[in-house]
């Protein structure tokens, strides 16, 4: 392949990632079940083999068992097919189905091999939540009053994406040491109907409150900082992060590895000055002088550190893997921390969360079944991380088991095909606030790569 032609495909893929939006939705907690198909169709299992520029988001030090002198270029694309409804408690007939069912998430990357060194980039979609249900249903009618639902959309959408930048040393034939540093972006939209106990739960404090005693008598209040950027939520921020890695070959059937996900830095997930309003209703019906602008800063949102390890035994046709992973929730999940901010004075706020630590085993296997065409499969199971007493509909990240099924095929010695499928069983969870949410997914990832 000519340069121009290698240059070509890498500038059109960066283009197509760039172009849509980074968004995931919640498998293990907010992170995707695996990344790559390669990996997500052993289960996730990522820590000890070559899985591609995948690597990136699993262990960077596997970049290093490409082959020396090698490069390849991977485009990539997934979709999360969540099925998600909530009902009041033992209230079938108010059941409300999440129209948030499918996120499509781009992926590219790029490494080359040359000696002891292997370096690139990724770009891809770390993870994520969202729910939308309709304009009449009971989330729009938080008072729980007889016909007076305030006909507004419940929804939310939260991703995170990453640039990622690795740089990985082959020590000896048998040890590799890597790490990366990733430029990290995160984004959130959120329309919520509270009642008025609810609202004043959540609101801790600020120069607002007379105000909103001074308004005539409202029973539900309408947070609404969203929009239709197909790209990015309306609150946005940025930041780093970085990982380490080391995969070791015991023998030459056994491989061993290791990963640490530092938790990120990011900047506090603001607004526009504009961007947000507070709406207070009565009946159904926004009360005089009820529609408040201003903008919203979410405080201190991070993603989780991570500490995984993993091994990898080969036999001829065969690759069995196993990963284990601690996904740090508690650390950064105990609420999500708003201020509500304009001319007129802030409101604080707090949404308790209180999320637990997520251990995840993946476990998988491969079968090369011709010397193009190998099958795949694996399971990824962890606990729910949201306890019932802070769950909410809103950000129902409740899925414990995966089960997938993978195929790879080599179109020549230098181009691959690779396919994962994930179906993710039904949970249902009955929460403490009186809501019984129930949540399952189909999902899928495609895989082309190019070897240089």
């Amino acid at each position: 392949m000519t340069i121009k032609v290698k240059q070509t495909l890498l500038a059109a893929s960066i283009a197509a990632v760039v172009a849509t939006p980074i968004t995931g939705f919640a498998t293990n907690g907010m992170n995707l079940e695996g990344y790559g198909p390669i990996a997500t169709g052993m289960g996730g299992a990522a820590m000890a083999y070559d899985n591609g520029t995948a690597a990136v988001m699993n262990n960077p030090a596997t970049l290093g068992l490409m082959d020396d002198g090698s490069s390849r270029l991977d485009i990539a694309v997934g979709n999360l097919g969540p099925d998600i409804s909530s009902e009041p408690t033992g209230a079938p007939s108010f059941n409300a189905d999440s129209s948030a069912d499918s996120f499509y998430m781009p992926a590219v990357g790029y490494a080359k091999r040359s000696g002891s060194l292997t370096y690139g980039f990724g770009m891809s979609a770390q993870g994520g939540m969202g729910t939308e249900y309709g304009a009449n249903s009971f989330m729009s009618n938080p008072a729980g009053l007889a016909g007076t639902s305030i006909g507004q959309v419940t929804r939310s959408e939260v991703g995170v994406g990453r640039l990622v930048a690795p740089i990985v040393y082959n020590v000896d034939k048998n040890l590799t040491i890597g790490g990366s540093i990733d430029y990290v972006w995160a984004s959130m939209d959120l329309q919520m109907a509270a009642s008025q106990a609810q609202a004043f739960g959540m609101i801790t404090g600020g120069s607002l409150v007379p105000a909103l005693g001074g308004l005539p008598a409202w029973d539900t209040a309408y947070f609404d900082f969203s929009n239709d950027n197909d790209f990015s939520g309306e609150a946005k921020g940025d930041g780093f992060a970085g990982k380490l890695g080391l995969t070791y070959k015991v023998s030459n059937e056994i491989s061993i590895g290791a990963t640490y996900h530092t938790e990120t830095s990011l900047g506090d997930l603001e607004t526009s000055a504009a961007g947000a309003t507070m709406s207070m209703y009565s009946n159904g019906a926004t009360v005089a002088g009820g529609v408040i602008p201003g903008k919203i800063a979410i405080t201190d949102f991070q993603w989780p550190s991570t500490l995984a390890v993993g091994m990898t035994y080969k036999q001829d046709k065969w690759m069995l893997a196993a990963d284990i992973k601690q996904i740090n929730w508690s650390d950064v999940m105990s609420s999500f921390n708003m201020t509500f901010s304009n001319a007129g004075g802030d409101l604080t706020m707090v949404m308790p969360q209180n999320w637990e630590d997520q251990t995840v085993i993946s476990v998988g296997g491969a079968y090369k079944v011709t010397s193009a065409t190998t099958l795949r499969a694996g399971i990824n199971s962890a606990s729910n991380p949201v306890p019932d007493s802070a769950l909410n509909p809103l950000f129902p990240a409740t899925i414990e088991s995966h089960y997938t099924l993978g195929v790879g095929h080599a179109l020549s010695k230098k181009s691959d095909l690779n396919f994962s499928l994930t179906i993710a069983p039904e949970v249902s969870v009955d929460a403490l606030s009186g809501v019984t949410t129930t949540h399952a997914q189909t999902n899928w990832q495609f895989m082309y790569s190019q070897k240089f």
